[in-house]
């Protein structure tokens, strides 16, 4: 072909492709009330779901029921450690496809916010940064710092070029509105000074340097230069003032609940409190609001930061981590999404206007053409409150949002719950008889090398930081010798070993005796180790095994925390009133990073290595150990957990896939927790409400069905502290009891989620009383027909039922004026 017509094929073809992704192209930009999409203000519901924290299977599921839920758009991270472990060495498989991802959503016609970061937090080991990238010469992280600048926008760009190459920024038709850059620096920046400052700017000119097409967001940034829009991050929003009025008013993180961490109690937000919230905040002028987490999912592998955040990120979402439908949260936030949808135009171009009727009580008009629309909002905790608005009187519960999309009937109020919650049941195995029928096969890990020869892979003259290692394991042993004669000062039949650790695990050997072990709290970076030792004359090993449980994901320089042994390490000899202390921080020390059974990969699949498991004599409450055993997986559809009760502190695997780490010893103390039914009223913080108390931070671990075959499946534990793998088995989740409820007027819906209802334990209407999975009793008043029969013929041998909450159905009531009748069914699945 001659070149020149080669040439004009090429330029036209070119021409025609840019003229089609014009033409596909979405115009999304912003004013001081909105986002705007194709020059149209738009009220955004967005949710929260982390792709490494599911795996590619669950990704339609979620995404689809998110959607079903009310949202237009599902919020990111990027995960910077996870794409690029080694440095210029990168990983988009599996789990971590960010572009399958992001296409997933599209296909579901969501948008997608992306949060790029690179720096998340998220409760993520070390905050997503890579560990290599602290431990280049002269970096600086956060900061003005060339070499931290460098690696920073090297990924930044890395990300903005495959999402472009992919045509996913709606400036190319894609779904990407909206990016973000950095992470609630903000919240920080103060420790960095005017380097700080400059830092942000820096932030700014290079995402805009980027021109992906859409806005991009500064989240807790209240100086964020222009054109970065400042965002809000928190329990609630309502409160929060852009720095720039021609900024719309977005809340990036609102918190369904919280994170978890080894020792912890189990958080619990209500739903009434987190759509009390929501509603505050649009009734404010609020256009763009995100949950943080809309599913949570699970913290698989080594990825779960800290430290000591629990592998379970559940995080009380909408979606529980298994992904299924956590009620009533996710069926109450539906109710107001849709109320708030119906309302979009109105909220985003109506006149606003306001009402003060003292005590907290507050009325919101936004009116357009003629039409209006009203929140009647009383953030009174305490108290309810009638209101009497164009001749109506109107009863707002306290701690309450009620919204009239016609300023006339109450289409929707944040503390009345017209949906179903779900109590979830964890059912046994039913294609095996476990855990009897589970055989285990066992090995050690051999630790003779370390805790006998104290032999490494590095030596030095100092205690080093546990990062050195760029994080490639929990597990650094410490080994030296130090030798001790009868004449030595320092020795006495009183002589302990006394390690200042950094508040994560460790483990104490001396001449291949286990000594103890020790670790913190959550919250706790520092502790000291002292036992009493018995050297022999001559030389001595000592053996210290450092095994970190995630890195510090937040704070001011936070990097600087030391993880791994910090020291001093030291001998002290106690003679009556005399003490003497031989200090060994700057003995010659030896390092072997991780353990023999990780290297040679014990856990895998395919391990050549499988002569050398031991069926007899299985040892129980011993540390170092490995086990294995194969089972079947169970029956059915339904999310699969793996109960690890009996179990100390480790690592489990499934067919070769990381469940990540389990720790059922550490248990919840006992205060905190009450019987009574959680006060959604009043300001929540995530000590409100917990529950769990005395408990394991978690028994149960998240086994997808995507980690398991058919037929034959492998699971392998590392027990590191001891414990008996015995009561080990595997479970479905599923709901085991729910409950209706519906106030007059409304439709009770109840559901099994593809299971029969079989039973009808309490139905009622009138002033019923309780809560699910307690004792419902009727209370002052209740309807003269027998709730009770209605519902068995209604319901029972059905998978879902829905039945109107009325007198007509029930019959007569003898409640006083004032007095919210609603109809309450608990059955059983």
């Amino acid at each position: 072909m001659n070149r020149s017509i080669f040439s004009s094929i090429f330029l036209c073809s070119t021409v025609l492709l840019s003229a089609i992704l014009c033409s596909l192209a979405t115009q999304v930009s912003h004013d001081g009330r909105a986002i705007t999409i194709d020059g149209e203000r738009r009220i955004i519901l967005s949710g929260s779901i982390h792709y490494p924290r599911s795996t590619t299977e669950m990704w339609p599921d979620l995404i689809k029921k998110a959607k079903e839920g009310g949202l237009d758009a599902i919020e990111t991270y990027v995960f910077w450690n996870a794409h690029e472990p080694i440095r210029r060495q990168y990983d988009f498989t599996g789990n971590l496809d960010l572009i399958r991802f992001i296409k997933t959503v599209q296909d579901e016609g969501l948008y997608v916010v992306l949060r790029i970061g690179p720096y998340v937090c998220a409760e993520w080991n070390f905050g997503g940064f890579p560990v290599w990238l602290n431990n280049l010469p002269g970096v600086e992280l956060r900061t003005v710092n060339t070499v931290y600048m460098n690696e920073m926008q090297n990924f930044t760009s890395l990300i903005v070029d495959m999402v472009k190459q992919e045509n996913l920024f709606a400036s190319q038709g894609g779904p990407i509105i909206i990016a973000q850059i950095e992470n609630e620096y903000g919240n920080i920046m103060s420790t960095y000074g005017d380097a700080g400052k400059a830092y942000v700017n820096w932030c700014a000119n290079m995402a805009e340097s980027l021109d992906i097409g859409v806005p991009w967001i500064m989240c807790q940034q209240s100086d964020a230069p222009q054109p970065m829009i400042n965002t809000c991050n928190g329990f609630y929003c309502d409160n929060f003032t852009p720095n720039n009025p021609n900024s719309p008013k977005m809340w990036t993180e609102n918190w369904t609940g919280w994170f978890k961490f080894w020792g912890g109690k189990n958080p619990l937000r209500t739903a009434e409190d987190v759509a009390y919230a929501v509603a505050r905040f649009y009734q404010t002028g609020g256009t763009f609001q995100n949950y943080y987490m809309y599913h949570g999912g699970t913290n698989f592998g080594r990825t779960a930061g800290g430290p000591y955040i629990t592998t379970s990120y559940d995080y009380d979402a909408p979606l529980n981590e298994y992904g299924g439908l956590n009620q009533p949260k996710y069926g109450h936030l539906k109710e107001l999404h849709d109320v708030l949808h119906s309302m979009e135009k109105t909220l985003t171009y109506g006149n606003i206007s306001s009402i003060d009727f003292g005590n907290s009580v507050y009325a919101t008009i936004y009116a357009l053409n003629g039409s209006s629309s009203c929140f009647f909002g009383n953030t009174n905790s305490t108290s309810d409150a009638t209101i009497k608005y164009q001749g109506v009187d109107y009863t707002i519960p306290a701690w309450s949002v009620s919204i009239l999309p016609d300023c006339k009937k109450e289409a929707y109020n944040t503390a009345k719950v017209n949906t179903q919650t779900s109590v979830m049941e964890m059912k046994t195995n039913g294609a095996e008889n476990e855990p009897s029928e589970l055989k285990w096969l066992w090995r050690d890990e051999q630790v003779k090398e370390t805790v006998v020869h104290g032999k490494g892979q590095i030596s030095a003259s100092h205690l080093v930081d546990q990062k050195v290692t760029n994080d490639v394991s929990d597990y650094l042993w410490y080994m030296t010798s130090v030798k001790l004669e009868k004449k030595d000062p320092i020795w006495s039949r009183n002589m302990t070993l006394r390690v200042n650790g950094t508040g994560q695990v460790m483990h104490a050997y001396i001449n291949g005796d286990y000594l103890g072990s020790q670790w913190a709290t959550s919250g706790v970076f520092n502790y000291v180790f002292e036992k009493k030792i018995k050297p022999k004359h001559g030389t001595n090993q000592i053996s210290l095994l450092s095994a970190t449980v995630g890195l510090q994901n937040y704070g001011a320089e936070f990097e600087k925390i030391r993880t791994g042994l910090p020291g001093p390490i030291e001998i002290i000899g106690r003679k009556g009133d005399e003490t003497i202390i031989k200090d060994l921080s700057s003995h010659k020390w030896s390092y072997q990073v991780g353990l023999k059974g990780l290297d040679n990969k014990f856990f895998s699949t395919n391990n050549s290595a499988d002569h050398h498991w031991k069926s007899q004599d299985l040892p129980t409450n011993r540390m170092m150990t490995w086990y294995k055993t194969t089972f079947k997986a169970p029956l059915g559809e339904e999310p699969v957990v793996v109960d690890m009760q009996g179990l100390g502190k480790g690592l489990a695997w499934v067919n070769g896939n990381s469940l990540g780490r389990y720790w059922p010893s550490n248990v919840a103390d006992m205060d905190g927790c009450s019987a009574e039914p959680c006060d959604y009223r009043g300001s929540y913080e995530s000590t409100k409400c917990v529950w769990n108390c005395g408990q394991p931070t978690q028994r149960w671990y998240h086994v997808p069905r995507s980690f398991m075959n058919e037929d034959v499946n492998e699971l392998v534990l590392f027990e590191e502290f001891g414990g008996n793998p015995s009561s080990v088995s595997f479970q479905t989740v599923r709901p085991g009891t729910v409950c209706g409820s519906a106030y007059e007027g409304r439709e009770m819906e109840l559901s099994c989620e593809g299971r029969q209802i079989s039973d009808i334990k309490f139905a009622g209407f009138g002033d019923v009383r309780g809560s699910c999975g307690a004792a419902f009793q009727k209370g002052t008043c209740e309807s003269t027909n027998d709730a009770m029969s209605i519902l068995v013929q209604a319901c029972v041998g059905k998978e879902r039922c829905v039945v109107t909450a009325s007198e007509g159905i029930f019959g007569s009531t003898n409640c006083e004026d004032g007095i919210s009748k609603r109809l309450v069914v608990e059955a059983v699945c």
